[in-house]
């Protein structure tokens, strides 16, 4: 039988991209989009959708037994900024759906679960620099506190009960295909919309603050190929380090500007500046690496090649 998945929070910023994906590995009609609200036109037009509530079990439940569902990518959340400006309302979001999607996995309704963890697990007493995979994780927003709570449940979900549950941690993410959600790392999207429209840019962070980046194409193969490894390789059943590149804001604007060499940017932090200084500066991912052979292909170069490519 062909491997029937359902993406819950399939209209996000990576969930669109992901889904579209899948439906390309699997086809169409196996790869159950949902969302609390209606996708693009691709979305809907490639292959089933349903509105789901991510925070309604039985919901949840219904879908999954009505398509016989194998697997289960749960990719709502509330992220580090919004999270802030709604601090209980994001911890219901991200842990009460993650909590729902463990448990009908050990009900034995569903088979296998990809779960998105984050860099912002991490806190300002982690090393910053080569962040390795088991250190010291004391995070300060809420969007990190619910993803390292959210790691602890997997691994305990998956030696007590043997729930297959499978993890990344992701950097900040880039892509040309869906704007920025509300995190903390959005100013390395946004900055190539204001290039080409505006041709200046005003960063929310300061000029060295280098943070841990990949472009979504990359993450994207990462969460598939995370899924389609082999039980026995899959380590680490919290979440995978897992790194692409590293750079500031005044490192990105310099690549841009061999493409566009008259744009500018100014530089005017705000309550993201703290977010973003309590997180790692770069990541050490060779867990992944070893496990179930992670490699990126893009760094700085081609993803602003890209990227300025695209969106022009």
């Amino acid at each position: 039988m062909p491997t029937k998945i359902l993406v819950i929070g399939a209209c996000g910023q990576i969930g669109t991209e992901l889904t579209m994906r899948l439906r390309q590995i699997y086809g169409g009609n196996h790869v159950i989009a949902s969302d609390i609200r209606d996708g693009n036109e691709e979305i809907m037009a490639s292959g089933p959708f349903e509105t789901l509530d991510a925070m309604n079990k039985s919901q949840i439940e219904d879908i999954c037994l009505h398509y016989e569902i194998d697997e289960v990518y749960l990719m709502a959340a509330m992220l580090s900024a919004t999270g802030e400006k709604f601090p209980k309302k994001a911890w219901s979001l991200n842990m009460d759906s993650l909590m729902h999607v463990l448990d009908i996995a050990k009900e034995g309704k569903i088979n296998k679960i990809f779960w998105p963890s984050s860099i912002a697990v991490f806190g300002p007493t982690t090393p910053k620099d080569d962040t390795p995979q088991h250190t010291i994780m004391e995070p300060t927003t809420v969007y990190g506190i619910s993803k390292q709570t959210g790691e602890r449940w997997c691994e305990y979900y998956h030696q007590k009960y043997g729930v297959d549950v499978r993890s990344i941690r992701y950097p900040g993410l880039i892509s040309w295909k869906t704007l920025p959600g509300g995190g903390t790392t959005d100013y390395a999207v946004d900055i190539f919309h204001k290039a080409i429209e505006d041709n200046a840019y005003n960063c929310f962070l300061s000029e060295d603050t280098a943070l841990p980046m990949m472009y979504m194409e990359d993450a994207v193969r990462a969460t598939t190929e995370i899924m389609r490894a082999p039980a026995r390789e899959i380590k680490q059943r919290s979440s995978y380090n897992l790194s692409g590149m590293s750079f500031t804001p005044k490192e990105i604007t310099a690549e841009i500007q061999k493409h566009l060499p008259d744009f500018t940017i100014s530089y005017e932090p705000d309550f993201r500046q703290k977010i973003a200084d309590s997180w790692p500066s770069s990541i050490d991912d060779s867990h992944a690496r070893e496990d179930w052979s992670w490699k990126n292909e893009y760094e700085i170069g081609n993803m602003v090649s890209e990227m300025l490519s695209h969106l022009k």
